[in-house]
């Protein structure tokens, strides 16, 4: 299954508009996050010869600025379509989702969007000493489990504690996306690196919030099965 890197804070080359977020498109269809601006998001969107007429959803990771920032101008030219949220996203963005023209979906428990795609439902995390409601995306392939993240407010432990809880017989190929773990010592992304190892995670891609530090101790603790990611990059999983 493909997944196109759409958006992050670094790109393959000068022709594609990265910034602060993320987005990525599964299986030519799901749209994962909308990164900073609808702008930027198109213009990539374009590079990578996505139309937009051809998404069938959009799966939002939490409603934050830097994830939802091109959403409205997928649904401008997108009507109708179904956009994944969870009940602990703010009031403000769920009507500025219907408001738009989109379908806005609040799946309870971890169901099934499109063949082999499915979300994790809500899972809850802590930002800046608030509460924040965040979700992934799973995708089955035959080489295992890709789990797709926006940042990882819950952490990553948990999110792959989640997944393996739905999906028990099922071995983890891949993580990717935002990490958050900027804030982290490096003993504890380390730490953390190793678990991810242990639970027998085969190849990770931190992107956008991860952090330099943390990226650095991921390509020692993983070697050639971390990835290194960037808007433009295209994927098969």
């Amino acid at each position: 299954m493909e997944i196109k890197i759409v958006f992050n804070n670094d790109v393959i080359n000068d022709s594609f508009s990265n910034g602060w977020g993320f987005s990525c498109l599964v299986d030519k269809r799901i749209l994962f996050d909308t990164g900073e601006k609808g702008e930027y998001l198109l213009n990539n969107m374009s590079r990578l010869g996505i139309d937009v007429a051809n998404i069938e959803a959009v799966v939002i990771s939490h409603d934050h600025w830097d994830h939802t920032g091109g959403l409205s101008r997928i649904l401008e030219l997108n009507k109708g379509i179904k956009v994944y949220g969870c009940f602990g996203f703010s009031q403000g963005f769920k009507e500025k989702v219907k408001k738009d023209g989109g379908m806005l979906c609040e799946p309870e428990g971890f169901i099934k969007i499109a063949e082999g795609i499915y979300v994790t439902e809500e899972i809850t995390g802590r930002y800046k000493g608030d509460y924040i409601a965040e979700q992934a995306l799973v995708v089955k392939t035959e080489r295992g489990v890709a789990i797709v993240v926006g940042c990882s407010h819950p952490g990553v432990l948990r999110i792959i504690d989640k997944v393996k809880e739905k999906l028990p017989d099922e071995k983890i190929h891949m993580i990717l996306g935002g990490f958050h773990m900027m804030d982290m010592n490096k003993r504890e992304i380390g730490i953390i690196a190793e678990k991810l190892k242990s639970a027998g995670v085969e190849n990770v891609g931190p992107a956008h919030c991860t952090g330099y530090d943390a990226q650095v101790i991921f390509q020692k603790v993983y070697g050639d099965k971390c990835l290194s990611i960037k808007a433009g990059q295209i994927f098969e999983v």
